[in-house]
């Protein structure tokens, strides 16, 4: 069986209890890890706080930009196993999470391998919030497949590939290329285009989606409000834009033409439906949401389409330093 590396990135003492709970889970794990690597970004205070408390962690600092590119390619660097795995440090991982991954490594075709992402809403979820949204609040939404499929790109907070992809394809793309979360910025997208990147490299290849590699992740009141869900989907469009000039508009846009033809109108029809025939109030306001989602998100990407930027050279995406298909950091 492969060594197997989990890599968690955190950058606040606020969610000191949450990365607790993250790292405990991975460590009771039916199949557990062979190493646990949390990253903390751009923090001293934090990262002596892990060094001292958790020490059976290898505690590591990103020495990239600020953000979560950074902070993953640093771990990878870290890191020595052959298949890397990363979750948020604001999500726990069920018993058989890391089992779940390892069984999609059985195809030798696999490159990646993701999973469901649960959403707990910590004082609960809006009635107005839909299903199809979920992507908001970093979880798996409705649209994907529920049974094991390949996919375009997997999900940050839920996702792991094999080693040697980072030699041969590079690394994260930071946010200093317009993708990628910062902190507490909603920005994101930088695991959808290295997913992309490294199915260009090997196109007979793909990207494995198994639900039963569940996490659940940690939805806080604030992000459970229509400013947040609005500012969300403004950002995520913006990230599409930029995803779809640094890997052109096909592929960049593979998925959202689908969720958006198809998806998107079902749960419109639907929340019309549970408001019509099942005096559902709540359901006008799940329709209304989608709705006014998509436009956000539309505005967003129209926006970025509209302040392109030059599209990086080659080199900014290269492996990080030390990590080939012979040499581990």
């Amino acid at each position: 069986m492969p060594d197997l590396s989990v890599i968690l990135r955190t950058y606040t003492e606020a969610r000191w209890d949450s990365l607790l709970a993250a790292v405990r889970s991975v460590h009771e794990q039916s199949c557990p890890p062979d190493e646990i690597v949390v990253v903390v970004d751009h923090n001293p205070a934090l990262y002596a706080r892990v060094r001292a408390a958790l020490p059976g962690v290898v505690a590591v600092e990103n020495r990239e930009p600020a953000g979560s590119s950074g902070a993953r390619n640093s771990g990878i660097l870290a890191a020595t196993g052959d298949i890397l795995a990363f979750m948020d440090d604001d999500a726990t991982a069920a018993p058989d999470w890391l089992e779940q991954l390892r069984l999609g490594y059985r195809d030798p075709q696999v490159l990646g391998v993701g999973g469901e992402i649960v959403p707990v809403w910590v004082d609960g979820r809006p009635a107005w919030f839909p299903d199809e949204f979920a992507w908001v609040v970093g979880c798996t939404y409705r649209g994907l497949s529920e049974t094991e499929s390949n996919v375009r790109n997997l999900i940050g907070c839920n996702m792991s590939f094999r080693r040697e992809v980072f030699a041969a394809a590079g690394g994260f793309r930071g946010a200093q290329n317009g993708i990628g979360h910062m902190g507490a910025a909603p920005i994101g997208c930088d695991e959808t285009e290295f997913c992309i990147r490294v199915r260009r490299q090997w196109p007979d290849k793909f990207m494995r989606y198994r639900p039963q590699a569940r996490v659940y992740h940690r939805v806080p009141a604030g992000r459970a409000n229509w400013r947040y869900f609005r500012t969300r989907c403004y950002f995520e469009g913006r990230s599409k834009a930029r995803v779809a000039q640094l890997v052109g508009p096909q592929d960049g846009l593979e998925s959202e033409r689908a969720y958006t033809l198809r998806t998107l109108p079902r749960g419109v029809l639907q929340g019309i439906g549970d408001f019509a025939l099942r005096r559902d109030a709540a359901g006008l306001g799940r329709a209304t949401a989608i709705v006014a989602g998509l436009a956000c998100t539309a505005a967003g990407y129209l926006a970025g389409a509209l302040t392109a930027r030059p599209t990086p050279h080659p080199q900014d995406a290269t492996a990080p330093r030390g990590v080939t298909g012979e040499q581990r950091a």
